[in-house]
């Protein structure tokens, strides 16, 4: 039962499970929605790479892929220790990675600034290691910033949509912030879940924000 205690709290890097030198699965070629490449290693020119952890992956990329101007949507495991875990040991708690969603996007077309708005209407950046119903480290919050604007970009809008909640009384952001770590793609069967069945699960927990106007 040791093994699936403490999914509240990281673990220290020396307590997380091995993991494996390179990924054990499979994965399709081509995005069932997008119809672009699902392995996205090299973006197309002009393209940029955002990275997001918002609760339960399945939602959060269903929300992203109908972004125009996203060429290419993922879902993975990052922000952890443990190299090409599984799902089952990211859910263990074990590995200290969250479930995230890797955006190819053109920012010709949609700016990574929408995508740090979507990013905080569609979940609640305030319950720390969970999402609703859904509780462990994997489902915290995160923005993973891939360029020094993205950066920017990222601290400038969570300090405007923390001001807007405080202002509210609805919390304080527990975001997570840092430049994008190794991201690990997920099983086959976990990406465009929700294209494959239409009435999976989807946890859209939110604070009922909207992103302030002025911003």
């Amino acid at each position: 039962m040791s093994f699936f205690t403490r999914k509240s709290e990281l673990i220290a890097p020396d307590q997380a499970l091995p993991g494996r030198t390179e990924r054990p699965w499979h994965l399709a070629e081509r995005h069932l929605v997008l119809d672009a490449p699902v392995v996205t290693d090299e973006a197309p020119p002009g393209h940029e790479v955002a990275i997001f952890g918002l609760g339960c992956f399945w939602g959060a990329e269903e929300i992203y892929w109908q972004k125009p101007g996203v060429w290419s949507t993922s879902v993975g495991y990052a922000g952890g220790t443990t190299p090409n875990p599984s799902y089952e040991e990211v859910c263990s708690g074990r590995t200290n990675h969250t479930e995230a969603v890797r955006i190819v996007f053109d920012p010709a077309v949609i700016s990574y600034a929408d995508l740090v708005k979507t990013f905080f209407e569609v979940h609640d950046p305030t319950q720390g290691m969970r999402q609703g119903n859904d509780v462990g480290t994997q489902y915290r919050s995160a923005i993973y910033w891939t360029t020094p604007e993205q950066e920017r970009t990222a601290r400038e809008l969570t300090q405007v949509y923390g001001d807007e909640l405080r202002r509210r009384r609805l919390g304080e952001i527990t975001t997570e912030v840092r430049e994008a770590p190794t991201y690990y793609y997920a099983e086959d069967q976990h990406q465009q879940y929700l294209a494959k069945n239409p009435f999976g699960y989807r946890c859209h927990s939110n604070t009922g924000v909207k992103f302030p106007e002025t911003a």
